[in-house]
């Protein structure tokens, strides 16, 4: 396994180069500064879950865990709004919205299908709350055990990017009091979609870039 660091030139002259690193490279992947900088840590008592049910468009999904939710489904079924079971019965788990990415389907435009309520009013995930039970196999989709890392395509390159919303603000507020990195909060979901030795290799990479005064 292989890491580097990308550079972007911002200032050059006969004598002098000044570079500025904003993403390192660890084998096919390449993760934005971002990721090592930025602090979070889930606030759910502030945020209620707001994730879950904000936004015009489901949570991403990889094609292989549209049989893994529909699995689950019968599991989960009783946990659902019945507005959620009606969208489900109509068209599925999952469809691809305006940008031709598979996701999972909404309520209302907006609400995930998956979403259960507690007796605070908080918002959770039926498939976690399932798996954390010992009902099912699946966690959840990885885009949602990954938030706020968004993963996209960069040329050949899958892309690590930290993703800033306005409800996840308690989130960063907590992060900085703890001092606690995106990557650090997110090192169970960055293992379970890269591996054990990438995410080793990345915190290699992040105390390279700290002894060199980047991060």
């Amino acid at each position: 396994m292989e890491s580097s660091l990308v550079y972007w030139i911002l200032h050059s002259s006969l004598f002098t180069f000044h570079f500025r690193i904003f993403m390192i490279q660890i084998d096919d992947v390449v993760v934005s500064l971002d990721v090592l900088k930025e602090k979070f840590f889930c606030d759910l008592s502030a945020c209620k879950g707001e994730c879950c049910i904000e936004g015009d468009a489901g949570a991403p999904l990889e094609l292989d865990e549209v049989a893994e939710i529909e699995e689950v489904l019968p599991v989960i079924w009783d946990d659902l709004s019945p507005e959620a079971r009606a969208v489900i019965d109509k068209q599925g788990v999952a469809y691809t919205d305006e940008e031709g990415d598979l996701v999972t389907s909404i309520v209302n435009g907006k609400d995930c299908v998956f979403t259960c309520y507690g007796e605070d009013g908080s918002c959770y995930c039926a498939i976690e709350k399932a798996y954390r039970a010992g009902k099912c196999n699946f966690y959840k989709p990885i885009s949602c055990h990954l938030y706020p890392i968004r993963i996209g395509d960069y040329g050949p390159y899958k892309a690590v990017n930290y993703h800033r919303w306005d409800v996840c603000k308690a989130a960063v507020v907590l992060g900085k009091a703890k001092d606690m990195p995106v990557y650090k909060f997110l090192r169970e979901p960055l293992i379970r979609k890269f591996g054990e030795e990438w995410y080793k290799e990345l915190e290699i990479a992040v105390e390279e870039l700290k002894q060199q005064k980047y991060i």
